[in-house]
C-alpha cells in the first residue's frame, strides 16, 4: 500500500510541476492576436485560393490587420471578394484603400487546330506539366498551349473550360475572380492576368512564341513574327518587341486598335469591341440621257422655225 501511495504522490508532484512549467512558458511566450483578425477573416469570402499571395484567407486577414496597425493596407487585395469586400474590410479597420482595377485571366495562344496542326502523338500522362517536361507537345510550336487542361483543373470557380473545337482553354469573364490559380498551373506561362478594361474591352498579343518570324509562322499561322509593325503604329509606347515577340502593356494601352489592324498574322486579339459600321456609298449623280439631249435639240429647231415664220410674215 505504501508503495502505491508513494507512486501516486510522486506522479501527482510531477504533474503539478509540469503544469506550473507549462503555465509559465505559455505566459512568457504567449502571442496575443488582435481580435480584429477573426472579424476580417469572417468578412473575406473564405475561398482560400491563394490569389492574394497568402496561404489562405487567415493569412490575408492577419496581414491586413498588421498593415492597419502600421497605417497602410495598400498592396493587399482579395481578388475573389473584389472592391466590395475590400471596402468592407477597410471600413472595419478604419482605413482607406486605393481603387484597384479589376483583373481577368486571358489565354495568350491562338494556336487552334486550324492554325497549328498536330504533327506528333503523345502517349504519356495527360497533364500539361508532364507533357511539357517530357516532350515539346503534339505540334511544331514549342511555346503554345498543350491542351491537357491543367488550368481548368486548377480553377476553383468554374471560370475556364476547354473548347472542343479549337482545343484551347477559354475564360468566362463573369466567373473569373483573377485568383491566379490558372496562371500558376500553366507550365508554359500562356495564361496571364490583365486588366478587364473599360466596358470589358482589352487588346493583347495572343502568342508567346519567341522563335524568329519564319520559324514561328511555319509552326503556327497565327503566330507573332516580331515584324514591329504594331510597335511602329502605336502612339502611346504601349508595345515592345523582345525575343522576337510583341507585348502590349495594358497600363499604357489606350485601346485605339491600330495595332490590331496593322498585324499581318492577326496575332493581336481584340475583345468586346463594337463592330465598325460601314458607311453607305454616296448615291451616284444622275446623268443626262440621250433622249433629253435629243429633245433639247428638237426644241431648239422648233424655236428656230417659228422665228423664221415670224420674220416672213
Amino acid at each position: 500500500m505504501n508503495f502505491i501511495f508513494n507512486a501516486v504522490i510522486v506522479l501527482g508532484a510531477i504533474a503539478l510541476i509540469a503544469a506550473v512549467v507549462l503555465f509559465a512558458v505559455s505566459k512568457k511566450f504567449a502571442v496575443e492576436e488582435d481580435p480584429r483578425v477573426g472579424e476580417v477573416e469572417e468578412t473575406l469570402p473564405g475561398a482560400n485560393c491563394g490569389g492574394c499571395g497568402f496561404p489562405g484567407c487567415s493569412g490575408l486577414a492577419d496581414a491586413l490587420v498588421k498593415g492597419a496597425v502600421k497605417g497602410s493596407i495598400d498592396g493587399l487585395y482579395c481578388p475573389v471578394g473584389g472592391a466590395e469586400v475590400m471596402g468592407q474590410v477597410a471600413d472595419l479597420l478604419g482605413m482607406a484603400i486605393a481603387n484597384t482595377d479589376p483583373m481577368v485571366a486571358v489565354v495568350r495562344c491562338n494556336g487552334t487546330c486550324e492554325h497549328r496542326p498536330r504533327i506528333a502523338q503523345y502517349d504519356g500522362l495527360m497533364t500539361c506539366a508532364t507533357m511539357h517536361l517530357t516532350s515539346a507537345g503534339e505540334t511544331a510550336c514549342g511555346y503554345g498551349c498543350l491542351g491537357c487542361g491543367d488550368c481548368v483543373k486548377a480553377c476553383g470557380f468554374d471560370a475556364i473550360y476547354m473548347n472542343a473545337e479549337t482545343g484551347l482553354p477559354e475564360v468566362v469573364d463573369e466567373k473569373c475572380t483573377s485568383c491566379g490559380a490558372c496562371v500558376k498551373a500553366c507550365p508554359r506561362h500562356i495564361v496571364e492576368l490583365r486588366k478587364k478594361g473599360p466596358k470589358n474591352r482589352r487588346i493583347y498579343v495572343q502568342c508567346v512564341n519567341k522563335d524568329k518570324g519564319a520559324v514561328a509562322r511555319k509552326a503556327c499561322k497565327a503566330a507573332c513574327i516580331g515584324c514591329s509593325k504594331c510597335e511602329k503604329v502605336c502612339k502611346f509606347d504601349a508595345i515592345t518587341i523582345e525575343n522576337n515577340l510583341s507585348y502590349i502593356d495594358f497600363n499604357k494601352c489606350k485601346l485605339c486598335t491600330k495595332c490590331v489592324d496593322e498585324c499581318p498574322t492577326n496575332a493581336i486579339a481584340k475583345l468586346n469591341f463594337p463592330i465598325k459600321k460601314v458607311r453607305p456609298a454616296a448615291p451616284a449623280k444622275p446623268k443626262n440621257t440621250p433622249v433629253e439631249v435629243v429633245a433639247s435639240a428638237a426644241d431648239v429647231n422648233n424655236n428656230t422655225v417659228a422665228m423664221k415664220e415670224e420674220v416672213k410674215s
